[in-house]
């Protein structure tokens, strides 16, 4: 008997460019990207019927794609994956606000079989007005000791194979933080579950390079140009000597972090950043 699975988090989903029913079966228990990991998804913000900072997520999703030698057909391209997107944000009426996740994934079968079966799926959810604000109540964080990110050139992509954020997400909510850092195979911090990460030291915004395999997050992306932030290792050390933490993504934006451990830090950066960065491209 062959297994189906289902999306249930909305009205409607896009399949392969079609829009169909959430309660519709979708995927085969042999998906490759259920099986193994092998797929990959873009999560972006829609926000007046727009995605914002499209060009980035674009540029990223198609490298990304390059990169897992995917065969992309030529009618998948980023103005029709766009069109589709926004189509199915009015269809579950959430065109104002919303999160959306594209999917992209090798169809069914065994590791060993080369496939070139290109399928996607797109996903949205309408988000609160909050979500658009700097975080009132900084967050609390802390490390993950259970898991090491590799350093290659697959970390720095947001592929289906998730584990070490799933079971980092868990430590969190079972030790009562809002977020957990991530550690790479240097035990230097890579990124955290849904975001990337800056320190302000001496005056210096500091992220690390895509080498210490953080998510290249297209908010990091952004933030880099806009305020010149260096890319350099960060370590637990760098994490108590410095005066401010802040948590970066495409749906919250920046995220100022209140206190690690014993270490609590300010946020007079993160609100300079949120008022003349984000603030502006989230209206």
């Amino acid at each position: 008997m062959a297994f189906l699975f289902y999306f249930h988090s909305m009205n409607s989903i896009c399949l392969n460019g079609k829009i169909v029913s959430a309660d519709e079966p979708v995927l085969m228990v042999d998906n490759r990207s259920y099986r193994y990991g092998d797929g990959l998804f873009e999560t972006m913000k829609v926000v007046n019927r727009k995605i914002v900072l499209e060009s980035y997520h674009f540029d990223r999703f198609f490298s990304s794609l390059a990169l897992m030698r995917f065969k992309i057909p030529a009618l998948v391209t980023a103005k029709r994956l766009q069109k589709q997107v926004l189509l199915l944000c009015e269809r579950n009426k959430c065109e104002a606000l919303a999160r959306v996740r594209l999917s992209v994934f090798r169809g069914n079968g065994g590791i060993f079989e080369s496939l070139d079966d290109f399928q996607y799926s797109i996903e949205c959810w309408p988000l609160g007005e909050s979500i658009n604000q700097l975080n009132e109540n900084g967050l609390v964080i802390d490390i993950f000791p259970d898991a090491r990110k590799s350093c290659d050139q697959f970390s720095n992509l947001k592929s289906a194979n998730y584990l070490p954020y799933t079971m980092a997400a868990r430590y969190a909510k079972e030790n009562k933080l809002n977020e957990c850092l991530v550690l790479n195979v240097h035990e230097r911090i890579a990124d955290a579950t849904i975001a990337n990460i800056f320190i302000v030291k001496g005056g210096d915004i500091i992220t690390p390079p895509p080498g210490e395999g953080c998510v290249k997050g297209v908010m990091r992306r952004y933030l880099i140009e806009k305020v010149k932030a260096e890319e350099k290792e960060i370590s637990e050390s760098d994490l108590r000597e410095a005066d401010e933490v802040f948590l970066t993504n495409a749906i919250s934006g920046i995220r100022w972090v209140k206190s690690f451990r014993n270490k609590n830090y300010s946020n007079l950066q993160a609100k300079k950043i949120y008022q003349g960065f984000i603030q502006t491209i989230f209206s």
